[in-house]
């Protein structure tokens, strides 16, 4: 039974040990034509553990649990120097008990990664969306579905997703049954199951940018082109996430709480971190503007770029006052391919 989805750190599409050399070989030999130059190379894993923070925080309920874990699998790919130093510490635990007592490890050593529960029941976005077409969702669920999109959005917003297919958020969709009818002599029951539907936001190992993309490719999301995307923000969604955002002091605390996460990376730099934050500070701006003013999502995709970055004569704790904490400027590049 699967139980989750471990992703290494060593084992990113350009980390040194991934399986598909030739990823490696593009980090290495052609950095400029590949990957993404807003993205900091190598820390997918704390990106994906990154989102599930913030889903939690806003209370979106759709990234499935994701934690940075430490693990070890013969499965997992090693270099021939660990695996050989593996099998001389067995090798000697085996003949000399008392000196194989002395290494600190036996075995392979652990790797870092993120740790994603496993989600059963869902498929791809693009296999409901194409069946909705044709099999129109009744009203009730088709709220509920607009409701969870509206989290999806939020979520890949706040963090600046760079990498938001169709094909990389899911949907659970279980159909209401006709009713089951249960008799007797006196009374006769009809038992309905209701509709339900569920979204989870998986792959978000390409989020967090230090800067808004602004060379060859704009990464939009891919979720803008939808009809759903055209529908002013319920007031069930702006219940829940506006009293959160218009805080300054719970997006301080926000900041806070990754950067806790994302130091525990041994290539962390602080002053990166904080044009990360400065980013995602930008986009909870924008985001709280559109919520207010009723927009829809792709009203919100379209509002300028902005960054609010701390001012140097700012506070530095978790009381934060606006009036001289942070500095917001508007990011106005475009890539060269941009699609709004």
């Amino acid at each position: 039974k699967i139980i989750g989805v471990f992703k290494p750190k060593s084992e990113e599409p350009y980390g040194h040990l991934n399986p598909k050399w030739t990823k490696y070989f593009h980090k290495v030999c052609c950095p400029c034509c590949f990957g993404r130059g807003c993205l900091i190379p190598n820390q997918g894993y704390l990106s994906e553990a990154g989102a599930y923070l913030v889903d939690d925080k806003l209370g979106l309920g759709v990234v499935p649990k994701t934690k940075v874990v430490w693990l070890v699998s013969e499965t997992f790919n090693y270099s021939a120097i660990d695996r050989a130093k593996s099998r001389g510490k067995k090798y000697a635990l085996e003949k000399v008990p008392k000196v194989a007592k002395k290494f600190n490890r036996i075995g392979l050593p652990p790797k870092v990664g993120s740790f994603q529960l496993f989600v059963e029941g869902y498929k791809e976005a693009d296999y409901w969306l194409r069946k909705f077409e044709t099999d129109p969702l009744p009203e009730n669920t088709r709220k509920e579905f607009q409701s969870q999109f509206e989290r999806l959005v939020i979520l890949d917003y706040v963090i600046r997703n760079t990498d938001r297919g169709n094909d990389n958020w899911l949907v659970r969709y279980e159909k209401q049954d006709d009713g089951l009818d249960l008799s007797d002599k006196d009374s006769q029951w009809t038992i309905t199951k209701e509709s339900t539907i569920k979204i989870a936001a998986i792959d978000n190992g390409l989020a967090f940018p230090f800067k808004h993309p602004d060379e060859w490719r704009a990464y939009p999301f891919h979720w803008a082109w939808l009809s759903q995307a055209k529908v002013p923000f319920s007031q069930e969604t702006r219940d829940l996430v506006l009293p959160r955002i218009s805080d300054m002091n719970f997006v301080q605390d926000l900041c806070e709480d990754l950067y806790e996460l994302f130091k525990t990376d041994k290539g962390f730099d602080k002053a990166t971190f904080e044009n990360q934050m400065s980013v995602m500070r930008g986009q909870i701006l924008n985001l709280t503007q559109a919520l207010k003013d009723e927009k829809s999502p792709i009203q919100l995709v379209q509002m300028p770029r902005v960054i609010v970055e701390r001012s140097s004569t700012g506070s530095q704790g978790r009381i934060v006052h606006l009036s001289n904490a942070f500095t917001q400027t508007f990011h106005s590049r475009k890539p060269f391919f941009s699609s709004w």
